[in-house]
C-alpha cells in the first residue's frame, strides 16, 4: 500500500513537470534551470493538502523568522502529515536549520522536492531534515556558498572611513562566516548527510559571480546520483 502511494505521488508530480514544459539550463549555472519554480510567494505558505490518500504539506516560498512557529503549529495541528513537499529560493538560514530540526523530531517524515520544483539555499536545511527524503528525477537540490558580503554600502562605506574600519569589519565577517561554517557541519552530521557536501560541492562556488572573464557560476544543482552520493537523498522510487 505504501509503495502504492509512493507511485502515485511521484505521477502526479512528474504530470505537474510535463504540464510546466521542458526547463532550458541557465547559461551562466549550467547543471541549473535559468527559471527555477521556486514558486512566487513572498514568504514560505504552508498548505497541507491530499495527494493521492496521502496529507501531505506544501512549503512554498521564501524562508523567513517565523517559519519554525508556523512549521510547528502546522504539524501540531496535522499529526497524519506524511510528507512536506518544497520549492523556496531560501531566505533567513538561522531559520531553515530550525525548521529543519524541528521536521527531524517527527520520526519517519518524508521530505520531497518534486520534479520540476527547486529547493535553495536555506531550503536545503529544511530539506534535509527530513529522515526520509526525496529528490524525484528532474527536482533541483540548488546549492551555493554563503555570504556575508551582500551589504555592498557598508563595505563601501568602511573603506571610506580607512584601513583599521575595514580590517575591523573584514574580521566581523570572517568571524560570522565561520560560525555558520561550524553550524552548517554540524546539522549535516545531526541529519545523516556526508559532511562531504560542504567541501566537495557547496564550498567551491563562488559567492559572488566573478566580474571578469572565466567561471561565472554561483550556483550549482545536484544530479541524481550526486543527491545519493552525499545521502541528501535516502529514499529511491
Amino acid at each position: 500500500m505504501r509503495a502504492a502511494r509512493r507511485s502515485l505521488l511521484l505521477a502526479l508530480s512528474a504530470a505537474l513537470l510535463c504540464a510546466q514544459g521542458p526547463a532550458s539550463v541557465d547559461p551562466l549555472n549550467p547543471t541549473c534551470p535559468k527559471a527555477p519554480d521556486w514558486s512566487a510567494n513572498k514568504i514560505m505558505a504552508l498548505k497541507v493538502v491530499d495527494k493521492g490518500g496521502t496529507k501531505v504539506l506544501l512549503a512554498e516560498g521564501p524562508i523567513d523568522q517565523t517559519l519554525p512557529d508556523r512549521l510547528k503549529k502546522a504539524l501540531a495541528d496535522n499529526p497524519d502529515i506524511a510528507e512536506i513537499w518544497l520549492r523556496s529560493p531560501g531566505g533567513n538560514a538561522r531559520a531553515g536549520n530550525a525548521a529543519g530540526r524541528m521536521i527531524r523530531s517527527a520520526p519517519g517524515l518524508v521530505t520531497r522536492i518534486p520534479a520540476g520544483w527547486t529547493c535553495f539555499s536555506a531550503c536545503n536545511f529544511v530539506f534535509m531534515g527530513g529522515q526520509l527524503r526525496v529528490v524525484e528525477p528532474g527536482g533541483n537540490f540548488m546549492v551555493h556558498m554563503f555570504t556575508m558580503t551582500n551589504d555592498r554600502d557598508a563595505i563601501d562605506q568602511s573603506v571610506a572611513l580607512g584601513t583599521d574600519t575595514t580590517v575591523e569589519l573584514i574580521g566581523d565577517i570572517e568571524q560570522e562566516s565561520a560560525l555558520l561554517a561550524s553550524e552548517d557541519n554540524d546539522f549535516l552530521i545531526r541529519m545523516g548527510v556526508s559532511r562531504k557536501l560542504l567541501t566537495d560541492i557547496m564550498y567551491k562556488q563562488k559567492a559572488v559571480a566573478s566580474s571578469g572573464g572565466g567561471d561565472k557560476s554561483t550556483r550549482r544543482c545536484l544530479s541524481q546520483d550526486e543527491v545519493f552520493q552525499y545521502n541528501v537523498a535516502n529514499v529511491r522510487e
